[in-house]
């Protein structure tokens, strides 16, 4: 079974990122993954780990009743997924998003005096970027 968990991480934006300060992504009739997922973190800061998010809205936006997510989680995490990486939060909305040691997730805006400790590695903590939007 494959996973996106990171642990004792800080994926910091990426750096060809457009964004010079955290914003929330906007909301739509029909939400985006990233609104999704900013909203399911956001609201429950290390409340999830990075499978419990993306696998929450990947089965949110296909309507899978709760009775049958056990089954589509496992299905789902039979082959790799992207990771919280690949998110448009870190690549266009300039949030960081740390793992805890458990790998619960919270997100933390860029322009923050926790970001910029985080993003230094301080207290031993992993430091990745999200990923580029361009090659």
């Amino acid at each position: 079974m494959h996973t996106t968990n990171y642990f004792d991480t800080f994926i910091a934006v990426a750096p060809d990122t457009a964004a010079t300060a955290a914003t929330e992504p906007p909301q739509r009739p029909t939400p985006s993954v990233a609104e999704l997922t900013y909203r399911m973190i956001a609201e429950h800061p290390y409340g999830f780990t990075s499978d419990d998010v993306i696998f929450g809205v990947w089965a949110d936006r296909r309507g899978i009743a709760e009775d049958e997510r056990e089954s589509a989680r496992a299905e789902f995490f039979a082959k790799g997924q992207p990771c919280l990486r690949s998110s448009d939060l870190g690549k266009r909305y300039g949030w960081g998003v740390h793992a805890d040691a458990e790998g619960r997730v919270a997100v933390v805006p860029m322009d923050s005096d926790e970001y910029a400790r985080l993003a230094s590695g301080e207290g031993g903590v992993s430091v990745t970027r999200a990923m580029r939007s361009s090659r």
